[in-house]
């Protein structure tokens, strides 16, 4: 007879196991006890790899952060960059959309996210920006980033534009407006993405154009 099956544990495995839980039931749903039945496990194995929840997390976080396109940053005149960084920053959290209340809740201390935000800082510094305007400067990508892959705007009418005519009608208008430039659900919330971005790195280019000893 051969040996029974039992799940291979290592710290990877668990980070993708829990953060599978996390897409599919959401964040809450992660507790140790679910993460041992999801990979076939007592928990008490669990902590032969892991310490804590909290150690699963950061490794949840690292498992993110790897999946971020970095290489735009280093290799690509700044401003198309950064636009491309954004972009690769928006699509993870749009595959993993339960992960962000992880991101939102914890401390930057993984030593992904510290390097990535080193180097979004270090290419905004290079741009011209003093690090103070580099701070604030990826402040906003993160709030642009990660509030439109947390919301949709367009999916929150969840009634026809007709329908909301006759008590707002600029907003009737601007919806009718929308669709007949693409009708695609996710289209305006992708145009509004991208404007965002192009006023963002946009305004800077102009502040750094302007500056005193430009």
């Amino acid at each position: 007879m051969g040996r029974p099956h039992q799940t291979l544990l290592s710290r990877t495995a668990i980070a993708r196991a829990a953060l599978d839980l996390i897409d599919d039931r959401g964040y809450e749903a992660l507790t140790m006890r679910a993460l041992a039945d999801r990979l076939g496990v007592r928990g008490a194995s669990l902590y032969h790899h892991i310490g804590s929840k909290d150690d699963v997390l950061d490794l949840v976080s690292e498992l993110l952060d790897a999946e971020i396109d970095h290489t735009p940053l280093r290799s690509a005149p700044w401003r198309e960059g950064i636009a491309a960084y954004a972009r690769g920053y928006r699509r993870v959290f749009r595959r993993h959309p339960n992960a962000i209340a992880l991101i939102a809740r914890r401390g930057v201390h993984t030593e992904g996210a510290l390097s990535e935000y080193d180097t979004l800082l270090a290419t905004l510094i290079r741009a011209g920006c003093t690090p103070a305007l580099a701070a604030e400067t990826a402040a906003a990508l993160d709030f642009l980033v990660i509030g439109s892959a947390l919301e949709t705007y367009a999916a929150g009418f969840t009634r026809p534009p007709s329908e909301y005519r006759p008590d707002y009608p600029a907003l009737a208008d601007s919806l009718e407006a929308a669709a007949r430039v693409d009708p695609a659900p996710t289209a305006l919330d992708d145009r509004g993405f991208e404007l965002g971005l192009r006023m963002i790195l946009g305004g800077l280019a102009h502040q750094l154009e302007t500056a005193p000893g430009a």
